[in-house]
């Protein structure tokens, strides 16, 4: 019997069908809250893992974060995900789809810290936005025998953010000691490409130095760059650095795209100093 099959709720708890049926009963005093963070853009397998969730769990409210994150791109999808998390309320359960490694042998996680709970692939994904955090517990999800090797955005995460919702973290693996680590690169005034947002803004982890200029160097630019306090302080057309709405810096054309001038890439070098 499927596992991962879904009973219709009884008396407003979602049920769950196993060798035998088992109720499992909401989290106590927590928000019922799953949010999705993926790189599948506006497609159907957004719709699709929404569906799963609220298949097994009708009360839950799905909140999307981002699902424009670059193709594959984990250092994107992290940097995203550990900025935001502060914003939810305790309780949410983060469901994290950016999985180039989808179908091998690399991890499936779930992961409790902070009052919040996370579930992806071990691939560096989650590890900024759960490190912070003086304590966690880090479980290993069994994917089941049928999964997708191609979506375990649906087959996967959706189903256990779904579990996690109705009070059921414990059951959905072995505890594990370690998780796979991302850091953002910094080195003193050498940081890393972070984000590329839609508004061709290159988003940094490095924070501002309290500067009217900077030497900004990164791909084939290596100049002296106004600091400005707002966009609309800069002039038309003009490249400058601004601090962005994560507190580090960010280089931005008004009224345009910093990197169509730039032509960088998430992931790399950047000097500002």
């Amino acid at each position: 019997m499927d596992l991962w099959a879904v009973r219709r709720p009884v008396n407003g708890n979602c049920r769950f069908m196993g060798p035998e049926p088992v109720a499992v009963g909401v989290r106590p005093s927590e928000v019922q809250m799953v949010v999705l963070l993926t790189d599948f853009g506006q497609s159907e397998y957004v719709g699709v893992m929404k569906g799963i969730v609220y298949s097994i769990c009708p009360t839950a409210t799905v909140v999307d974060l981002c699902h424009e994150i670059s193709p594959q791109c984990v250092v994107e999808g992290a940097w995203i995900l550990s900025n935001s998390v502060r914003y939810f309320p305790a309780g949410a359960v983060f469901c994290c789809v950016v999985d180039p490694g989808v179908g091998t042998q690399r991890r499936a996680l779930a992961v409790k810290a902070g009052g919040y709970y996370f579930v992806g692939p071990d691939n560096g994904l989650l590890w900024a936005a759960v490190s912070g955090f003086e304590a966690m517990e880090v479980r290993e999800i069994e994917v089941p025998a049928g999964a997708s090797k191609t979506f375990h955005g649906r087959d996967v995460f959706a189903r256990v953010a779904a579990r996690i919702e109705n009070g059921g973290f414990e059951a959905v693996g072995q505890p594990v000691e370690a998780m796979t680590k991302l850091e953002f690169y910094r080195d003193g005034r050498e940081g890393m490409v972070v984000r590329i947002d839609r508004f061709g803004n290159v988003v940094t982890n490095l924070p501002a130095s309290d500067q009217d200029q900077y030497r900004v160097t990164v791909g084939p630019h290596d100049g002296m760059l106004n600091f400005r306090e707002t966009y609309d302080a800069a002039r038309d057309g003009e490249l400058f650095v601004i601090e962005g709405s994560c507190k580090t810096l960010e280089l931005s054309v008004k009224n345009d795209s910093a990197n169509d001038a730039l032509k960088v890439a998430v992931g790399e070098r950047i000097q500002i100093t």
